[in-house]
């Protein structure tokens, strides 16, 4: 095994188990690619190195003694700057809060930490977690791994997540998703991400943007690695998805897109979708158009507006002082709820109710929406309008509350592109189980940037 970093998370769980690797091994492996590569890639905001190895020897003790707590017992992982550790700095991605102290820990990460994971170290977000981009103009912006010549849009907000798990400094990462959090760096950087249901993962502990509809979900290699991770997100007596994962596709009714909703798509982005609505069909899927009687442009619009009255809430008072040293890419996109009274929330959400109620009954019959995760590959970040988004897909489905796992499925100038399976609430098992036979049949999933070996 010449570089343990680049094993998946359930590669790696499976070689400790097998004696074949030490969790210090591993976890010096990781420590080395972080102390190599983030003075470019800048995806952490901090490593907890010495805790790290400190927690692999009481991994590898446990295991010798016949006491290990689990079977992902010594695997590392990576957690986005909004979650709290107790103790450590939670930013937010924000320099005014720097030297802000959690006094607690999220209730995921002690889910986390019970199951034996050791947490590597904080990754960069957004500010506040607000944009899609990827960029933080104050404390900088993360190195989309893909293309070490330009610098290219990571996707955000979870960008640290995105870019050190493609990068292989941690075998998986920890996002959030309230418009595409997850679900963008993932797509941007060749991974697996889901977004989970409202609900589904405690946001104890985790800084709010958008409660309505904030979710932390997974961010990975692959199928396999985002639904060990969902499971172990939830802690003891959540769901578990992966009984049903294997079961493949054939009968399943999945919705494509309109020809409408093709418009604006970039060619490369619509090639690679055709190709993996053809492969799922090959597997005995039955795919046909869906319209839903909501256009992705106008749910982003009604996201847009929700997370800034709520986000505006929290912040506003910040964003609003101009003294203050904030991402004035941010400050406009927060202030969107300056301006929302009480009466035009609550008319929202009574819209909300009406349009996931509408949609449910478009998705009456199928089992799954497919769509591109964005809607070209990663751009240059000099080339980014930043009073735009690029979660067009994504957002809609955090307005009808549905869940959602983006997955790779093509490569176009060496830049990976992405696929989309949108399923209702609560049916992560169905969206796994679509994108777990997609990655059988398939290998884009097994790339990775190019020139990041040590």
């Amino acid at each position: 095994m010449s570089d343990p970093a680049f094993l998946s998370a359930s590669a790696a769980a499976a070689a400790l188990a097998k004696g074949e690797l030490t969790s210090r091994a591993l976890v010096e492996a990781l420590l080395a690619r972080i102390e190599t590569l983030d003075a470019k890639l800048h995806a952490f905001t901090a490593v907890f190195g010495d805790d790290a190895r400190l927690a692999a020897d009481a991994a590898d003790n446990a295991r010798r003694a016949g006491h290990a707590v689990g079977p992902w017992h010594g695997v590392p992982i990576a957690l986005k700057d909004i979650i709290d550790l107790e103790g450590r700095v939670t930013m937010g991605g924000s320099r005014h809060w720097a030297e802000r102290v959690s006094g607690e820990t999220a209730t995921l990460a002690q889910h986390l930490i019970a199951a034996g994971l050791i947490v590597l170290g904080k990754t960069h977000t957004v500010e506040f977690a607000m944009g899609g981009w990827g960029t933080n103009t104050v404390l900088g912006t993360p190195w989309n791994p893909w293309d070490l010549e330009t610098h290219r849009a990571p996707g955000g907000s979870s960008s640290g997540s995105g870019v050190a798990t493609a990068a292989r400094m941690a075998p998986w990462a920890i996002g959030t998703d309230t418009g595409g959090s997850v679900r963008l760096p993932a797509s941007w950087n060749g991974l697996t991400g889901l977004k989970t249901t409202v609900g589904r993962v405690s946001i104890d502990g985790v800084l709010p943007l958008a409660p309505t509809m904030d979710t932390p979900g997974p961010m990975a290699r692959d199928v396999e690695d985002a639904a060990a991770l969902y499971v172990l997100l939830q802690g003891s007596g959540g769901d578990d998805p992966r009984p049903q994962m294997r079961k493949g596709v054939a009968g399943l009714r999945l919705g494509t897109l309109d020809e409408a909703e093709r418009a604006g798509v970039a060619d490369d982005v619509l090639a690679a979708y055709d190709a993996a609505v053809e492969t799922l069909t090959s597997l005995g899927a039955a795919c046909e158009p869906l319209s839903l009687p909501l256009s992705t442009m106008d749910s982003g619009g009604f996201v847009g507006r929700l997370i800034g009255s709520e986000g505006y809430s929290f912040v506003g008072k910040l964003v609003d002082d101009e003294s203050l040293p904030l991402d004035d890419d941010v400050r406009p996109r927060i202030r969107l709820g300056a301006g929302v009274s009480a009466a035009d929330y609550l008319e929202l959400l009574r819209q909300r109710e009406d349009h996931k109620r509408a949609g449910l009954v478009a998705l009456d019959g199928f089992d799954a929406w497919l769509t591109p995760t964005t809607e070209s590959a990663a751009p240059a970040i000099d080339t980014i309008d930043q009073s735009a988004t690029p979660a067009r897909f994504t957002r809609p489905v955090n307005w009808l509350d549905w869940c959602a796992l983006a997955l790779p499925d093509g490569i176009s100038g060496g830049l990976p592109l992405s696929l989309q399976i949108v399923c209702r609430g609560n049916d992560e098992a169905t969206a796994l189980r679509i994108g777990w036979a997609y990655q059988q049949a398939t290998e884009w999933h097994r790339g990775a940037p190019e020139g990041l070996r040590l």
